[in-house]
């Protein structure tokens, strides 16, 4: 099947704005002939594309078509790239946990020749994204690959138990045990973030559900910490400092919880995204914790 190029246009626009108005902006068109060319879509489709709301959202046929637009963009500028032509640079989405975004991952995309969509959500739901084919490319914590996609090992995220020492004092007095942890507030980034349960499982043998601070901001959570809010799993290279000055203390000396990660990548833009991934790559060996290192 054959799509108008400026229809696909007129949707990923509309998806990426999230009204027909900036889409018109985007595209130096007017309003009503992105609503023309996005109506004729889907009557070719036979099915809406986009809900109509503030912001607009994609259906799911309106996500699959999308990503189609963007797999396309990726390949026609791979081509021309090929025949030494010049070209508008293509747009990619990704999906990437929040704490890679924060740390290690945005040195990774300079330099490249793309536009970047980055779609945050915990480590262990971003392969979704891919499975659902709403991104060409994600950091996971999923070692199997996704169907139709390429996996590459990166390396891993190491997050240290920290408090203050006040909290500690507090909370802590006589020692990081069952008991105390089941009654000592604990941060969590969102209700997918299972990395304190996890810990706090691998420390005690039990699946304990203490009171909860819920803080959907990696810099909010050492702010948090730091404030004496709660304890949570923060990542290494995020709080050194505050560890070697003493405003931020492990629960336990020597605790930590190393949380691999996986560069997972759709084949069919495998390599018009190869500078990409061995971007990512590159950045990963430098920044995370190798097996060699554990």
């Amino acid at each position: 099947m054959h799509f108008d190029p400026s229809q696909l246009a007129a949707l990923s626009a509309i998806l990426r704005h999230g009204s027909f108005e900036a889409a018109a902006r985007d595209l130096n068109v007017t309003p009503s002939a992105v609503s023309q060319r996005l109506k004729a879509l889907e009557n070719r489709m036979g099915t809406p594309l986009v809900i109509r709301d503030t912001p607009c959202r994609p259906t799911p046929a309106g996500q699959r078509l999308a990503r189609h637009a963007q797999d396309l963009s990726l390949l026609e500028a791979q081509v021309a790239k090929d025949l030494g032509m010049t070209s508008a640079p293509a747009r990619v989405r990704v999906a990437i946990n929040a704490d890679s975004l924060a740390t290690w991952f945005i040195p990774s995309l300079a330099g490249s020749e793309l536009l970047f969509e980055l779609e945050v959500d915990d480590q262990d739901h971003s392969a979704d994204w891919l499975h659902q084919g709403a991104v060409a490319a994600a950091v996971t914590a999923r070692e199997t690959p996704v169907r139709g996609c390429a996996c590459h090992a990166l390396g891993a995220l190491r997050y240290i138990p920290t408090a203050s020492p006040a909290f500690m004092a507090r909370w802590f007095s006589a020692g990081v045990t069952r008991e105390t942890l089941s009654r000592a507030p604990v941060l969590t980034f969102n209700a997918k973030d299972q990395l304190q349960v996890s810990w706090i499982r691998q420390t005690t043998g039990h699946a304990l559900r203490p009171p909860t601070h819920v803080l959907p901001s990696t810099q909010a959570f050492v702010d948090a910490a730091l404030a004496g809010l709660g304890w949570g799993m923060n990542p290494q290279v995020l709080v050194e400092a505050h560890l070697q000055n003493g405003d931020l203390v492990p629960l336990i000396d020597g605790a930590k919880l190393d949380t691999p990660l996986f560069w997972q990548v759709a084949r069919h833009v495998s390599e018009p995204l190869r500078p990409l991934t061995a971007s990512v790559r590159r950045r990963a060996r430098a920044a995370l914790v190798q097996p060699d290192q554990h």
